[in-house]
């Protein structure tokens, strides 16, 4: 059986799952979904995809369409994801899986309705760097003691990852905080209980905070502090410190060092050195065993309450 894909979003982050689709057996990818028609067509020719067009709902009526990927706004994930619901077809939205708690619990109540596969990409369950970190942590090997994160891009321009101007404003809290967020209750296999945020001033035209430093506590007792800002003009990117009760271990997206910068060979942790990759083929094989993927939209709900949590604290102190 091919599984037969839709992919919305053909900007920096679209074409990395089409590099990592084409490295998985049994998908193809046969519609493609972006707003610009003509970057859409030239992408489309390049991954040989053969069915193109600036909305959704055309490549919703394909009948031999059995999943979509939505790679495209924030703002448009809920609503999107409802749709592929409605429409009959499992779906795997990029992180964030909404920008309200209210959305996140639409899409996991249409989930519950349909029994479809539904999975949230958040990506750090599933980069190798941060597997052999959590298969240390079940083979009771590691525990968590205190995560340190810092998540820097420099973003005083509204651009993406490729440098190209964007259509829709990126966000500290909704987007990139819920990485760590989610990644520190799943590592720490343990629930958020505290969670506490302050943020520096709103950007005038962006009408987003440019900086923002959140701390949590899990139940088991672990803390993480997470410092986030759209200032800084160096290495872009977040960089993990866990602090453990037997060692530390420093995580760069797909790579993993000691605490004495000792690379460490994350290689043989999983089919692939590629995050992307390795979540999109939980998706697939999801839909093939008929089963809850990792990151289902369920899974990652309590990570969108903490977050909303936090944006109540944040609006409350101005």
């Amino acid at each position: 059986m091919t599984i037969k894909v839709a992919l919305a979003g053909a900007g920096a982050f679209g074409i990395k799952h089409l590099d990592g689709i084409k490295n998985i057996d049994g998908v193809e990818v046969i519609s493609l979904i972006s707003r610009d028609l003509e970057k859409t067509k030239e992408v489309a020719a390049k991954y040989g995809i053969a069915h193109v067009t600036t909305d959704l709902a055309d490549s919703l009526a394909l009948k031999e369409l059995d999943a979509v990927i939505l790679c495209t706004p924030t703002q448009m994930h809920a609503e999107q994801t409802i749709a592929c619901l409605k429409a009959g077809k499992h779906v795997q939205v990029e992180i964030p899986l909404a920008d309200s708690l209210a959305g996140a619990k639409a899409v996991v109540e249409e989930q519950k309705k349909t029994g479809l596969v539904a999975m949230c990409g958040h990506t750090r369950r599933f980069n190798p760097s941060h597997q052999y970190v959590h298969n240390e942590i079940t083979a009771g090997r590691f525990n968590i003691q205190q995560m340190d994160v810092q998540t820097y891009f420099f973003r005083r321009t509204n651009t993406n990852a490729l440098g190209q101007a964007r259509s829709w404003t990126d966000h500290l809290l909704w987007h990139h905080a819920a990485h760590t967020v989610d990644l520190f209750a799943y590592q720490c296999g343990s629930p958020i209980v505290q969670a506490n945020a302050i943020q520096g001033p709103i950007h005038p035209t962006l009408g987003i905070a440019m900086d923002m430093s959140i701390q949590l506590k899990a139940a088991n007792g672990a803390i993480c502090t997470l410092s986030l800002s759209f200032n800084n003009d160096g290495p872009l990117g977040t960089y993990f410190r866990y602090i453990g009760d037997t060692a530390t271990y420093l995580a760069r997206y797909d790579d993993l060092f000691t605490g004495k910068e000792e690379k460490i060979d994350v290689s043989k942790v999983a089919v692939s050195m590629n995050g992307i990759e390795l979540q999109d083929r939980e998706f697939f094989a999801a839909i093939k065993e008929g089963r809850e993927p990792n990151s289902s939209v369920a899974k990652v709900f309590a990570c969108y309450e903490v977050l909303h949590d936090l944006e109540q604290k944040l609006n409350a102190n101005g």
